[in-house]
């Protein structure tokens, strides 16, 4: 009987990992094109429909150019970001038990989104073949890891993804069930699809917005290719210095409004697929 247990129970804590990579995949797949104009807003410091212009300008044929990177990388990270975040819950509850369930889960959630930055070379190949400069360089995938200055330099940016991972992590899965319950249809039982796109699409655009500066930060530090690391501190007072050349510091959050929208619909994707995924399981 322990063991068919133990069995169920492993079973049901490998549907959060397949869960969360499904719904991962779906949601690339849909919002890639939004997110690579996103990209150019952080990078150029542009409107919205400049950045799209200039996606227009580069071709058809170039809109889906460095999905695969965020494919391989967002299925992984989402599966391991819901799934760690369980394994890690369950064995704190296991072996501390006496500890808060705030607590044990907030350390759950830093450690799988710590865990999650392990596989960031993936971003830093989507980073170098989005940005327009490098088409000439980087055909694809293949290239930019072979023309790589060794293992370190694909972990560029290392340190802004750990200060953004972690924090954010614990406040997704510390909020998303209070969210929930201020909703109407989850008290009433029905619409639970609707609801987990709403309150989490909500929840995590909004953490998406807190710690956007960071995303900056992380955008800018994988361009270089080569040379001396830079600090968070220096890249942030580089991109600031640059963007008061035009008087406009605000422009620190250029593209913060795309990415409240897309990060609605984004998380919107996932939870509700993620959810849905794991009833089905």
């Amino acid at each position: 009987m322990a063991s068919a247990d133990q069995d169920q129970e492993s079973l049901q804590n490998q549907n959060h990992y397949l869960c969360g990579s499904v719904a991962a995949f779906a949601n690339i797949v849909i919002t890639f094109p939004i997110h690579k104009a996103l990209f150019r807003q952080q990078l150029f410091g542009v409107q919205a429909w400049e950045a799209v212009r200039q996606l227009q300008s580069d071709g058809l044929h170039t809109l889906y150019r460095g999905i695969l990177p965020p494919l391989l990388q967002k299925s992984s990270t989402i599966a391991i970001m819901f799934g760690l975040y369980e394994d890690f819950s369950r064995l704190m509850q296991l072996h501390a038990p006496q500890a808060p369930v705030l607590l044990t889960d907030s350390i759950a959630a830093v450690l799988a989104g710590t865990a999650e930055a392990v596989l960031m070379p993936f971003e830093r190949v989507q980073t170098l073949l989005q940005d327009p400069r490098h088409h000439g360089n980087f055909q694809n995938t293949a290239r930019v890891l072979l023309q790589q200055h060794g293992i370190r330099e694909l972990y560029r940016g290392l340190v802004p993804i750990l200060l953004r991972n972690g924090p954010s992590n614990a406040f997704f899965f510390g909020l998303r069930g209070p969210i929930k319950e201020l909703l109407p249809e989850t008290k009433a039982g029905q619409g639970k699809p609707v609801s987990d796109f709403v309150c989490r699409g909500i929840l995590g655009a909004g953490l998406g917005v807190v710690f956007y500066p960071l995303n900056v930060v992380k955008s800018h530090a994988r361009l270089q290719i080569g040379g001396e690391f830079q600090s968070c501190r220096v890249i942030l007072a580089n991109v600031l210095r640059e963007r008061e050349k035009d008087g406009k510091v605000s422009r620190l959050f250029q593209g913060v409004h795309l990415n409240f929208q897309s990060s609605i619909f984004s998380w919107g994707i996932i939870n509700a697929t993620y959810e849905l995924l794991l009833k089905m399981l």
